[in-house]
């Protein structure tokens, strides 16, 4: 089986897309042999009211009975909007769905706002993940109506801050809430850690996807799983924003010494099945 953890349908408004909606999606899934895929709207990370994404979800996924087995819904949720905690219970007790995607870079809020530590403990209470994305798509190729290369904002100059995120970013809210299920997709900058950070990782239940540029020659998904543990990473596309082929590669190009049989079964599937609890 092979089980996608990074998957949208939606629009991105500065970029026409393919593939974007669940039939069109389920084609690639069909054509390099991927059997599920956890898919959210992209939509939510614009509308001001990230529930009116989670309903266009829902409503297309009751919309065909095949889709019903190939695809599982994950939420996008904004715990600045007044009626968050409303729109999670209704979209994990009755629309089903699996789990919660969150945005605070383009939701603009802070790791250590007090409502996303109180958003994750209640996504725990139910069991299911909440999953983070180090970035949508690369800054260097931007529109200048996306979120800001910089924090312009930061008090002194020499301290501006680079909007994109690094592994380290995630820390605090692990921290806050370690007993969480957590998934990190498209690691694309720094996974430099100290050894603090280093050890919270790894007692925490998180994966990381493959889809992320880091997981390259000079970080190897064989020498990431020797650092982090094998039973932290899944397969992942961040399609249709990314390639299908890329992060299946890097699961099917490792050497048998790399990588037998049974752990790449974990990668492509068995390690998000323990964390979707499926």
């Amino acid at each position: 089986m092979v089980l996608d953890i990074n998957a949208y349908v939606g629009h991105w408004p500065f970029k026409q897309l393919q593939y974007n909606s669940c039939p069109k999606l389920l084609e690639r899934m069909d054509r390099f042999g991927v059997d599920v895929s956890v898919i959210s709207n992209l939509n939510g990370i614009f509308y001001k009211n990230t529930q009116s994404a989670n309903e266009e979800l829902y409503n297309e996924l009751r919309s065909e009975t095949r889709f019903k087995d190939r695809f599982i819904p994950f939420a996008v949720i904004n715990p600045l909007y007044a009626g968050w905690r409303d729109d999670l219970e209704l979209c994990l007790s009755a629309m089903g769905m699996k789990g919660i995607r969150l945005f605070p870079q383009y939701h603009d809020y802070e790791m250590t706002e007090p409502s996303l530590a109180e958003l994750i403990k209640r996504a725990r209470d139910h069991g299911v993940p909440v999953a983070f994305d180090i970035r949508m798509v690369d800054s260097r190729q931007r529109s200048w109506l996306d979120i800001p290369l910089f924090d312009y904002n930061a008090p002194v100059k020499k301290d501006i801050i680079f909007k994109e995120w690094s592994l380290k970013n995630i820390i605090p809210v692990l921290r806050e809430v370690p007993d969480a299920k957590y998934i990190v997709v498209n690691l694309a900058n720094s996974l430099s850690l100290n050894d603090e950070e280093l050890e919270l990782i790894k007692k925490c239940d998180i994966l990381f996807d493959t889809s992320g540029r880091e997981i390259r020659a000079e970080d190897s998904l064989n020498e990431l799983m020797m650092r982090f543990g094998k039973e932290k990473f899944a397969f992942g596309t961040h399609a249709p924003l990314l390639d299908y082929v890329t992060g299946r590669l890097r699961i099917e190009s490792m050497s048998d010494e790399e990588a037998d049989e049974s752990v790449k079964e974990l990668l492509r599937s068995g390690n998000a099945k323990r964390i979707l609890g499926i």
